[in-house]
């Protein structure tokens, strides 16, 4: 029987497991001690609960990670309003908004008298269609028309898409994820997110699925070398381990950029990854009770952040979860600066909305920052992305820093995976 080797145990990676499932004998070599890669979730001992180690949120437009939720039986793991609902806040203007998409693509949302972005201009749509009609060397910035749809919409949305600042991030991505998402109409942009942690949505039914289907996880299994003969890979290694690849067995390379360049480098010419960074902060501040949410804000669950250093809070339980993209401008902060200012923000976004306010004191926290969480979604990074073909005929690449078409996110990673079984020609 085939027998399948996937290196890495990311999204990536368990995406292309879960498709083979079935179709061949599959193993799945994780270097850590848990698989998920950055959407997964752990306990932490100071705050003495389960937290995620990062903050996604999906729309209703992913299609292929909401097909691989439905293959591991996790679809109903999500939860969210159930309309294009986002509620912000803008902290130099004090003011709480929502914006509230139109259902069809027809954009009456951003009519005057609609639920648009508050002082916006119609005008100011051209910035869409610029970013929908981008070249590879054009920024987010090269597309943005000044206004309040920019500043108070897109800018902050173009930073959470793509983990890199509008002046260098490239358009083209960010149009992609426009194309695929708000092009599609506002029922294409429903929020969604694990209602109890990444891991319980995206990784442990994932695991639990590819071991019924007679599947194996190998953990602490750190790939450090291949081998090949003509066209093909025949062996690779595990520390001191050797894994021979039979003639009719196949490898999906899906653990890091970083890692694939260090050992496929010497066997595929001219290869490269990305090789520049952005990285994210996430601050966990656990209450000593659970908040009573009111308003849009407890509908939607989540509320999106302007003017700041924070980017969004997720509700969850008696943890107030805050993300930070392009977090790479804030290194000269000391961390716990970070966090008494992303505390007063906090405060003043969920606190108006909370029944009795939030305490002025900040609770216990926790900063957790990814120094590599993405690579930098960049014109000239973004060119370093190889395909998932390579020049042997058994082995594929997969990961988000793979060209997919979309910058760092969990619909990338997934439909990597997909991609690599496909390039194998293992499915149809």
């Amino acid at each position: 029987m085939t027998h399948v080797h996937v290196i890495g145990g990311g999204l990536a990676g368990l995406s292309a497991a879960v498709e083979l499932t079935g179709r061949a004998r599959v193993t799945v070599y994780e270097a850590g001690p848990a698989c998920g890669g950055r959407a997964r979730s752990y306990f932490d001992r100071a705050l003495g609960t389960r937290i995620d180690n990062g903050n996604h949120l999906l729309l209703s437009a992913n299609d292929a990670a909401f097909r691989y939720l439905g293959l591991i039986g996790a679809e109903k793991s999500l939860k969210g309003p159930g309309k294009p609902v986002f509620p912000y806040f803008d902290l130099e203007a004090d003011l709480a908004w929502t914006l509230r998409l139109s259902r069809g693509r027809i954009p009456f949302w951003a009519l005057p008298g609609g639920a648009r972005v508050p002082g916006m201009r119609l005008k100011e749509l051209r910035s869409l269609f610029a970013l929908l009609g981008a070249r590879d060397e054009t920024t987010v910035a090269n597309c943005l028309v000044p206004g309040m749809l920019s500043r108070r919409l897109l800018e902050p949305f173009a930073v959470s898409a793509l983990n890199t600042d509008c002046e260098t991030g490239s358009a083209k991505l960010l149009g992609n994820v426009v194309r695929q998402s708000l092009a599609r109409g506002g029922m294409a942009c429903c929020p969604w997110y694990p209602e109890k942690g990444l891991s319980e949505s995206f990784v442990d039914p994932a695991v639990a699925h590819l071991s019924v289907m007679q599947g194996e996880v190998r953990h602490g299994a750190r790939v450090s070398g291949i081998e090949t003969r003509g066209a093909r890979v025949t062996a690779f290694a595990l520390g001191a381990e050797r894994i021979v690849v039979g003639s009719e067995d196949y490898v999906i390379f899906a653990a890091p950029g970083s890692v694939a360049g260090g050992v496929l480098s010497a066997h595929l010419s001219s290869f490269q990854v990305p090789d520049a960074f952005e990285s994210i902060i996430n601050v966990h501040f656990r209450l000593p009770f659970v908040p009573d949410i009111r308003g849009r804000v407890a509908e939607a669950g989540f509320v999106g952040v302007v003017g700041g250093i924070t980017e969004w809070v997720f509700v969850k339980g008696d943890v107030l979860s805050v993300t930070v993209s392009a977090a790479n401008r804030y290194a000269a902060r000391d961390n716990e600066e970070l966090k008494a200012m992303i505390w007063n923000e906090v405060r003043r976004v969920i606190g108006p909305v909370t029944v009795g306010g939030l305490p002025e004191a900040m609770p216990t926290a926790r900063l957790v920052w990814e120094k590599r969480a993405t690579f930098a979604a960049t014109p000239a990074q973004d060119r370093r992305r190889p395909d998932a073909k390579t020049r042997f005929e058994n082995l594929a690449l997969a990961g988000d820093w793979t060209q997919t078409g979309l910058p760092s996110t969990i619909e990338g990673a997934i439909r990597s995976g997909v991609a690599a079984a496909h390039t194998l020609g293992l499915v149809s």
